[in-house]
């Protein structure tokens, strides 16, 4: 089943149970997704929903942050509520010790020596960890293995 078809399912059932915030966390994933079919004028098949959701769970995850500096605590617990219910909707994480094994052999496929060879090695491994890990922490991972 697509993602777009399993969200408008949850929709359905959230709509017959009652519950409303995780229905209005579906409802903004709709949203997200429908603006951007509209604003490319395409349909998105699941890998293009998985980055809409990716960049909605970065968003929140930086919302998070931001009220918590600022001592929102009810306004944080929102956003982390709306963080697991995009998350349900993600494909399994990969573990640290796999994102660690993927660095290492996309270090060797790529020849990568320094931390200028740093773009040659997030853009062998961005497709294998898409949806999967945090780009930004593999990012900082791949700049600490090359002595960045």
């Amino acid at each position: 089943m697509s993602l777009k078809l399993q969200l408008t399912d949850d929709m359905k059932a959230a709509m017959k149970g009652g519950d409303k915030e995780r229905l209005g966390v579906i409802r903004l994933i709709n949203a997200a997704i429908k603006q951007r079919e509209v604003d490319e004028r395409i349909q998105l098949d699941d890998a293009q929903v998985l980055s809409v959701l990716e960049k909605m769970l970065k968003q929140r995850r930086d919302s998070v942050s931001q009220f918590e500096a600022a001592a929102r605590e009810d306004l944080a617990a929102v956003e982390r509520f709306e963080i697991e219910v995009i998350q349900t909707y993600m494909p399994q994480a990969l573990t640290e010790a796999e994102v660690d094994a993927l660095i290492e052999q996309a270090i060797a496929s790529t020849g990568a020596a320094s931390a200028r060879d740093m773009g040659k090695v997030v853009g062998a491994l961005k497709p294998q960890l898409a949806g999967r890990a945090d780009m930004g922490q593999v990012s900082a991972r791949i700049k600490a293995r090359l002595g960045g």
